[in-house]
């Protein structure tokens, strides 16, 4: 079994301890479950080298059903099909503009409102890409299940500002890209995303 692979087997772990803490009626049940979720916690320190107080700090009990996190990302591209991506400020890498999906806003305000935030350019989805499935594809390990939602954004404004919580913004060719965020997007999901554009498959992929 691949770290990965033993990483995706303990947080399904860890929900289904949440799951018995979230239902159970009983204290004895409880107390079982509590250790369950503690076991948990071992295994992901031992895994992503986080203590274990950080982890519980970053990932608290969920008081409802627990479920997968959203990424929403867009994919923008120059007249001349160059791809529009941010300098991250968490590791100095790139990534297609984007974040996490915020309560309140529907998928398509997300990633307007974080392609405003990132990179200062209005943009209008016009297309859903892709929903991948972390899990599927080689990133780097994390102790959060997550979908990502990626979206084929049209540009309607073209002075670049970057935002606060970003190093860079620039066009990069589909051949040069450069050094990726690979826990945020991996050059595959880049490539795929690019090539359907390129022959105009607008079925969404999905994992």
């Amino acid at each position: 079994m691949t770290t990965t692979e033993l990483l995706e087997e303990i947080k399904q772990l860890k929900s289904l301890a949440e799951i018995g803490l979230l239902y159970s009626k009983t204290e004895y049940d409880k107390e079982r479950y509590q250790e369950l979720q503690g076991i948990s916690f071992k295994l992901l320190s031992h895994i992503t080298n986080h203590s274990i107080q950080s982890l519980q700090e970053a990932l608290p009990l969920q008081k409802d059903y627990p479920t997968a996190k959203v990424d929403i990302r867009g994919l923008i591209l120059s007249p001349d099909k160059k791809i529009l991506l941010a300098k991250e400020s968490a590791d100095g890498k790139w990534s297609l503009p984007g974040g996490w999906a915020d309560i309140g806003y529907s998928p398509k305000e997300t990633i307007i409102k974080e392609c405003k935030e990132e990179t200062g350019l209005d943009v209008q989805p016009t297309k859903l890409l892709a929903v991948f499935d972390k899990k599927m594809h080689p990133h780097p390990p994390q102790p959060f299940y997550v979908y990502k939602m990626v979206f084929l954004c049209e540009a309607i404004s073209f002075n670049i500002n970057k935002g606060f919580d970003v190093l860079d913004v620039q066009y990069f060719h589909i051949d040069q890209l450069p050094e990726l965020s690979e826990d945020r997007i991996l050059k595959s999901q880049i490539e795929l995303l690019y090539n359907k554009v390129m022959t105009a498959d607008w079925q969404t992929y999905v994992d």
